[in-house]
């Protein structure tokens, strides 16, 4: 079963919009894993518009299931998971005034630079994922950099999925391919839901976690939480 990882950066923007503590990050995500997901995902960024660095040592103190922490490797960022130490990081290449993550990593041209934070990274034991699109030439870099997966950035995918899911998936399909051919274990990524979901998995079928959060929380709005994390993971199984 691919697993599922709740993004819960919208839970955070909800909470900072009054300027208190409701929602409340922490009991959120305890529900969310106690609904059954099986990790929580977070991207704190520079200016912490939602998830807050302070957010994510709490979560690690206060969750008893996998933390993936996503961000671009600035020196800041890089002190903040090397301290952590969550389960597992992932390098995202955004500018600090991105609204959301919009591309991957160019892995070739970036290669030195990636492998020494993935090599900085593996001497705290975590396992390191690298944002790419669905390139096998950015498949094969990060394998080189000896990164443990890549996460599959999803975007282009959702993009064209309504128009010919056939075309939409077909670089996917060859990433997956290519990824069981060199042991590198492959996430995925960035506006998944519901609709397109089941269709992705079923293609590729070797995805070993999937990140979901601005859909899966909006959804939320009508059908609560507990059943939408079941729908997810019905979807999943």
């Amino acid at each position: 079963m691919t697993r599922l990882s709740v993004n819960i950066n919208k839970i955070a923007t909800l909470r900072n919009a009054r300027g208190e503590d409701y929602p409340n990050l922490i009991k959120t995500a305890q529900d969310i894993i106690n609904f059954g997901a099986q990790g929580i995902t977070i991207h704190p960024r520079p200016d912490e518009r939602h998830i807050r660095y302070s957010d994510a040592f709490e979560l690690k103190e206060k969750i008893n299931t996998e933390l993936n922490i996503e961000g671009n490797p600035s020196k800041k960022f890089i002190d903040l998971v090397n301290t952590i130490k969550p389960e597992q990081v992932t390098l995202v290449p955004d500018s600090e005034d991105a609204i959301t993550s919009n591309a991957g990593w160019n892995t070739i041209n970036n290669y030195s630079f990636l492998k020494d934070i993935v090599n900085e990274f593996h001497s705290n034991s975590i396992r390191v994922s690298i944002f790419i699109d669905p390139d096998i030439d950015m498949l094969e870099g990060a394998k080189k950099i000896n990164a443990d997966r890549v996460e599959l950035f999803t975007g282009p995918y959702a993009k064209v999925y309504n128009i010919d899911k056939s075309k939409a998936i077909e670089k996917y399909i060859q990433c997956s391919q290519v990824a069981n051919e060199i042991n590198l274990d492959l996430n995925a990524g960035h506006d998944l839901n519901q609709d397109n979901l089941e269709f992705f998995i079923q293609s590729t079928k070797n995805i070993k976690e999937v990140s979901i959060g601005h859909a899966l929380i909006s959804e939320s709005l009508y059908k609560g939480l507990h059943s939408t994390i079941k729908s997810y993971l019905d979807i999943l199984k």
